[in-house]
């Protein structure tokens, strides 16, 4: 079986998330990877046969996604372009990790796409979502990366086709202790507002690190440092507490290893205000925005509020195993769908032979 594993590239948890399984996804056939996206922080340790452009989306420096800048790096042609080239009618199977261009590929195509994504997860129903609704929010999470069906991904499994996140490996294998420290990670911040924020917290000590940064800074209470996997998971793993964006993958890895956690929804981001209203349901505090007005809080935070604890088992395998369930069932159904339509084609030719001969002998 020929499997083409198409997998989000702007950020760093597709990546992570790819990375950790690859290996049970191998056992169902030939597989080969397809990147697109070109905001990741981390080279992709994958071996990955194709890399597009595709269409992803442009942090600022003030907590939120810089659409202009977005808007601008969207070359529609070159998309259409990608779109026509990538040979998703190479392969038996894609699945899709909210990767555009395969998505849209196999929907014109008619090629069998499943979904392995977390954003899959927040259209289905039973998961919190914000009190305010965004329609194009929405819009944009049903149409982005369409497919058929799939496995998706959550902090808790709200419905039967959610499973809890993966775990890499190395995480999973690490030691958790408390070393004191606050670790901080918001990359729609300036590497100079965390500074200027962080230096203003109480007797503690922060490790920020910043998409941005080139070496490692310490300027008194605070270290600036490269997004870097095995510095990052190191601090993170002995960190009294967590500072991260609402995304998915790095609060999912803070309440693994059971830290005390504060997530920022990016401004702008439906997805990540989606994952902030559901850890707000599991008691995780959430800051809507970052600025010295927050010190205070945050150090109440820091003083008061008690760490989460959650178990996240590790499901890799049965992931596949359902997946390649919906995608038999899915072809089956195909068979069935199209041997209905030879049945009746066959009728129709028949009656058009039995007419034309009746035409024939009356005339």
């Amino acid at each position: 079986m020929k499997i083409l594993f198409a997998i989000q590239g702007t950020g760093n948890g597709h990546i992570s998330r790819a990375i950790t399984l690859l290996p049970y996804l191998k056992k169902y056939g030939k597989v080969d990877l397809l990147v697109s996206g070109k905001h990741n922080g981390i080279a992709p340790a994958l071996p990955v046969s194709f890399h597009y452009d595709g269409l992803g989306f442009s942090f600022g420096k003030t907590g939120g996604i810089d659409f202009a800048k977005t808007f601008t790096e969207a070359k529609i042609l070159r998309i259409f372009k990608e779109l026509e080239s990538v040979p998703v009618d190479n392969y038996d199977l894609v699945i899709n990790d909210f990767e555009p261009i395969t998505a849209w590929a196999c929907k014109i195509k008619q090629r069998p796409c499943l979904g392995l994504s977390h954003q899959a997860a927040l259209l289905l129903p039973g998961v919190p979502l914000p009190d305010e609704s965004n329609i194009l929010g929405n819009l944009v999470l049903k149409h982005y990366a369409p497919v058929s069906d799939g496995i998706s991904f959550h902090f808790k499994s709200w419905h039967p086709d959610i499973l809890t996140p993966v775990i890499r490996n190395d995480l999973r294998e690490t030691n958790p202790r408390d070393n004191g420290h606050l670790t901080v990670y918001l990359p729609a911040y300036s590497e100079h507002s965390l500074t200027q924020i962080f230096a203003n917290l109480s007797g503690v000590k922060v490790e920020i690190f910043a998409s941005g940064a080139k070496k490692r800074k310490v300027n008194n209470s605070v270290t600036i440092s490269p997004v870097e996997q095995n510095g990052f998971v190191e601090s993170m793993a002995s960190a009294h507490a967590v500072i991260c964006g609402a995304g998915f993958e790095t609060p999912a890895e803070a309440l693994f290893l059971k830290k005390k956690l504060l997530v920022i929804p990016m401004k702008n981001q439906y997805e990540q205000q989606c994952n902030a209203a559901a850890l707000d349901k599991m008691g995780v505090k959430v800051l809507q925005r970052l600025g010295m007005e927050s010190i205070g809080e945050i150090n109440n935070w820091l003083a008061t509020h008690p760490a989460n604890h959650v178990n996240f088992p590790n499901r890799n395998q049965e992931i596949f195993e359902q997946l390649f369930e919906k995608f038999e069932n899915q072809t089956a159904s195909r068979r069935k769908k199209t041997t209905k339509a030879d049945y009746f084609d066959m009728l129709q030719t028949g009656y058009n032979n039995i007419k034309n001969r009746a035409i024939n002998q009356l005339f």
